[in-house]
């Protein structure tokens, strides 16, 4: 057996591993990888392995460092099966086509600037008939149910409660009459947060192929997120401002709408406009409401009681552009939740351009930031940041909340490691950057496991 790490080796974008057993390979992941624009369109486009050499892909979940290289390997052409939870599949509709429909926008933006410079033109890594390939080759696996993916490899997804259709994934590997468990995170949640089930415990693991983004931080409590909120949006309220708030459309979104719902309800805020300025947060707001399966005990009980956990007072979706562009003119205060998450497309630059000069108004990240993203140079108070090859002057307020993140910090990941009550022989600490990644490897020799590797890109390992 040999496992190959392609991508999200010592970064957290990109997620991408190759198992091979048996003279079978399995693909764990198709992430995109995000970053300074030239290199992740040259990485994401040049995959590290012939398409025709991958038997079968195993999704953990539908985030686009996860999933939105799947067109560019259906692009390149694989055809083969595409395993994943029925809510990752549902995701995954929206997602990469979004992503294709993202690129193909930013791509006419930025070549109008390039054809009068004389310079080449870009080109989107794929489009959408791609993504209409992909999607005939998923193939659904539920919660709790395991199925023979290749022969001697058998996959059961459990429940991450990361985002929505998550799933830690358990691999049976039967190769020259031994048998073998790896426990795959894909990205691990946290237990307590709104809407989503905690994570399953799963046992008997030898092999353990863990996340670490926040394998150095301890997050603040999770009490602190509704009053953080509460001050952010009460402070725009007095200033008649703007709260710009970048977002994941899944899941992210879904719990900022959560909170500031309770906030309204528990007259905590004033009644004010909160816009969803994303098409894909809204289809993806539609996905979620589909699968009540995924729910947690209290979001149940709010569906039973006749309340979508994803609406209230004064919100908005928007989706169309137009909609989008009069938010510009409308004065303050208002809260504007738009993707991506991380700067790096679709209607949030936008927002960020018209709005990050404006001293009185506030940009609140509410999700980790990777390396050479809009997002980790804003965060990092950089000024001017460049936004489709302008600068700008960074003079709004800006601030995070870390309590919101759907990821395990170190804490939360030891402590799930210790639930599983087994014996780990070996761990390999990926989707991390090298700092978080080294004090997490660090904690799991402590722990007593006695093989531990920080994978470089590109790395093959024999078990």
């Amino acid at each position: 057996m040999k496992i190959r790490f392609c991508g999200a080796a010592r970064t957290t974008t990109g997620s991408m591993h190759v198992l091979s057993v048996n003279g079978k390979s399995v693909l764990l992941e198709c992430g995109l990888y995000q970053g300074k624009r030239k290199v992740a369109f040259e990485r994401n486009r040049n995959l590290p392995f012939r398409p025709n050499t991958i038997d079968a892909v195993v999704l953990s979940h539908a985030h686009i460092d996860h999933s939105g290289n799947l067109p560019s390997l259906v692009r390149a052409g694989y055809r083969g099966p595409v395993y994943a939870t029925p809510a990752t599949i549902d995701l995954c509709d929206i997602m990469p086509r979004d992503s294709a429909y993202l690129q193909m926008r930013d791509v006419q933006h930025v070549n109008k600037k390039r054809k009068r410079q004389g310079k080449t033109l870009f080109e989107p890594l794929y489009v959408q008939e791609d993504v209409d390939k992909l999607m005939t080759l998923f193939v659904p696996i539920d919660y709790e149910t395991s199925k023979e993916i290749t022969y001697g490899l058998t996959v059961t997804p459990h429940d991450a409660g990361h985002i929505l259709g998550s799933a830690l994934i358990e691999i049976l590997v039967r190769e020259n009459g031994k048998a073998h468990r790896i426990l795959f995170t894909g990205d691990l949640g946290r237990k307590g947060m709104p809407i989503l089930r905690d994570p399953v415990v799963v046992h008997d693991t030898e092999i353990l192929i863990t996340e670490s983004t926040y394998g150095n931080r301890v997050h603040p409590p999770k009490k602190d997120v509704s009053a953080r909120l509460r001050n952010l949006v009460n402070d725009i309220c007095s200033r008649k401002s703007k709260l710009v708030i970048p977002a994941f459309s899944v899941g992210r979104t879904q719990q900022l709408v959560y909170f500031l719902d309770e906030l309204y309800n528990d007259n905590e805020i004033p009644e004010i406009p909160v816009y969803v300025d994303s098409p894909l947060s809204t289809r993806a707001t539609a996905v979620h409401e589909k699968h009540a399966e995924c729910y947690d005990k209290e979001a149940l009980e709010r569906l039973h009681s006749g309340a979508s956990p994803f609406s209230f007072g004064r919100l908005t979706f928007i989706t169309e552009a137009e909609k989008s562009k009069e938010l510009n003119n409308r004065p303050g205060p208002m809260v504007i939740i738009s993707a991506s998450g991380m700067c790096e497309g679709g209607r949030i630059l936008h927002h960020i351009k018209n709005n990050v000069r404006n001293s009185n108004n506030i940009i609140l990240f509410v999700g980790y930031q990777a390396q050479s993203t809009l997002g980790r140079y804003l965060i990092e108070g950089r000024s001017p940041i460049r936004i489709f090859g302008d600068e700008y002057p960074v003079a709004a307020r800006v601030e995070k909340i870390n309590a919101l993140s759907a990821h395990a910090d170190r804490n939360e990941l030891m402590g799930y490691f210790r639930e599983m009550n087994t014996r780990i022989d070996h761990a390999f600490v990926v989707h991390g950057e090298m700092e978080q990644a080294q004090a997490l490897a660090a904690e799991l020799k402590s722990f007593g496991v006695p093989n531990v590797l920080i994978p470089e890109k590109g790395q093959e390992v024999a078990i």
